[in-house]
């Protein structure tokens, strides 16, 4: 029987191993487009964007469009012959009965993790072009979506200095001079990275540091921001980048010895941006999905 943890979790390792995090390679053009289906409209979320950011790359992918073997043929369409699709997750609720002393059992809910395939729309023929056009040129400006995603969150932000760090005592987020970043997308990522940082505070997402399994508390928070950054700048279309490479290693290890962690960062990560961009309105109120801890 397939562990899913374990798959899911060798496919991140495979990925840090290179230097290259999967949530920081540019699809389309230098932006992470977020992954979503094309029968259903779904946009995936958490760990399963890194999952198929991760087949794109791989495969030389141009498009974040997915599909599953039925939904291609209800389209008309049909799996090219010899490809091979991509396993991706979902937490399914299973009732447990526990007996308690003499009385009835009661049901324990407990979220057991599921794959299924899926393919990209690159690997279907036959789709009707009304359901798989070429991918659109995004016509607004990504500075803007950015301005209004920091905007809109009401956090405290100073400009002076060479760092870039979150304070959680003064809960204000500092950042180097805009004039000192050479590029306007370098400026806005470090922005996003700490003010995922910011989300983690109890009157927001509630994410206090604390002890995990193999990895100290920072390594594990700053695993989370960089998600979140990736997943925010992916709203905005802007590219992510590595804010602190020297986590590479710690991360690795830590996932060797704990193979349900990355989807546990993943999760809080997206849980850090659908608060972010509901605060800013580009996006409806969050739906966190309940992913195990």
């Amino acid at each position: 029987m397939i562990d899913t943890y374990q798959a899911v979790t060798d496919r991140i390792i495979k990925a840090l191993e290179t230097g290259v995090p999967p949530w920081i390679c540019p699809w389309e053009g230098g932006a992470l487009s977020m992954p979503e289906n094309i029968a259903s409209g779904h946009k995936y979320r958490g760990i399963n964007i890194l999952l198929l950011h991760l087949t794109a790359m791989d495969r030389g992918f141009n498009t974040s469009r997915w599909l599953t073997f039925k939904q291609s043929l209800e389209l008309g369409g049909h799996v090219r012959k010899g490809e091979s699709g991509t396993s991706i997750v979902f937490f399914k609720p299973l009732e447990i009965a526990e007996q308690v002393d003499a009385g009835d059992p009661k049901l324990r809910v407990i979220p057991m993790l599921r794959s299924f395939t899926v393919f990209n729309v690159a690997q279907v023929e036959g789709l009707p072009e009304t359901i798989a056009p070429a991918l659109p040129h995004h016509a607004w400006d990504p500075l803007v979506a950015a301005e209004t995603l920091i905007a809109g969150s009401g956090a405290r932000i100073k400009h002076g200095g060479s760092r870039a760090y979150y304070r959680p005592g003064e809960d204000v987020i500092q950042l180097p001079p805009r004039a000192s970043f050479p590029t306007a997308s370098g400026y806005y990522a470090t922005a996003l990275h700490e003010l995922t940082h910011w989300t983690g505070a109890p009157s927001r997402c509630n994410r206090p540091l604390g002890q995990r399994r193999g990895i100290d508390a920072y390594a594990f928070e700053e695993l989370v921001a960089e998600m979140g950054a990736a997943f925010t700048c992916a709203h905005c279309h802007l590219p992510a980048r590595l804010e602190h490479a020297s986590y590479i290693d710690s991360w690795l290890q830590a996932l060797r010895n704990d193979k349900r962690l990355i989807l546990t960062a993943a999760s809080r990560a997206q849980a850090a941006a659908d608060y972010l961009l509901a605060l800013s309105q580009l996006e409806p109120s969050p739906v966190v999905e309940a992913l195990a801890a």
